[in-house]
């Protein structure tokens, strides 16, 4: 789906994969989760990372013995992520917000389901209807571990800026409740960035 000036919500990222992903690996899980990480799960359990760009995140997870399902619509960060992270037991699947129709039609449900960086690249209709999707994708105790970007929108990029209580509004309104909301300062040292985090769950 585009928005009026025509650009998609993956614009960008297949052009500049390889650049993404060297820029992606550079900075640890631990580090870009650290606020969040006592909302993960603390035993194995099923994980679903939705935009998972390089895999970064999906292998570390992978790694603590979840199974993990790393969801990356953009070919070449697909490709990439696989053959970076070929030594981790991740199923990798070409599918996209705000619907996830793959995911979806198989009806799994997930303990977990953890989007960075991803859920500012949807128009407000969008994230309604993703964060439907994703309610229907969470099982009976699961959490929603998302990040906001605010900031300056890099060229070629289709982003917006979402408010976090706007987004705990909606959780609120599928259901969820919300039991972390954060902000922090950019991981990569942007100038003017910062981020939004939101811990929810049934």
């Amino acid at each position: 789906m585009t928005d009026p000036q025509g650009l998609a919500s993956t614009a960008g990222y297949g052009e500049a994969a390889a650049a993404l992903v060297e820029q992606y690996e550079s900075v640890s899980f631990a580090d870009v989760h650290r606020d969040v990480l006592h909302l993960f799960p603390s035993r194995p359990g099923v994980i679903l990372d939705v935009g998972a760009g390089s895999g970064r995140d999906a292998a570390a997870l992978a790694g603590q013995g979840h199974q993990v399902v790393a969801v990356e619509p953009t070919p070449e960060l697909r490709s990439l992520g696989q053959r970076i992270h070929a030594d981790r037991d991740i199923e990798w699947v070409d599918d996209a917000l705000p619907d996830l129709p793959v995911l979806t039609a198989r009806g799994r449900s997930f303990d977990l389901i953890l989007l960075t960086a991803v859920w500012m690249h949807l128009d407000g209709a969008q994230r309604t209807t993703a964060m439907a999707a994703l309610v229907g994708l969470l099982g009976p105790a699961g959490r929603v571990v998302l990040s906001l970007r605010h900031g300056p929108v890099p060229p070629g990029r289709r982003m917006f800026d979402v408010p976090a209580e706007e987004t705990a509004q909606l959780a609120r309104g599928h259901g969820l409740v919300v039991e972390h909301l954060s902000e922090h300062a950019d991981p990569h040292g942007r100038d003017g960035v910062r981020w939004s985090r939101l811990g929810l769950r049934r």
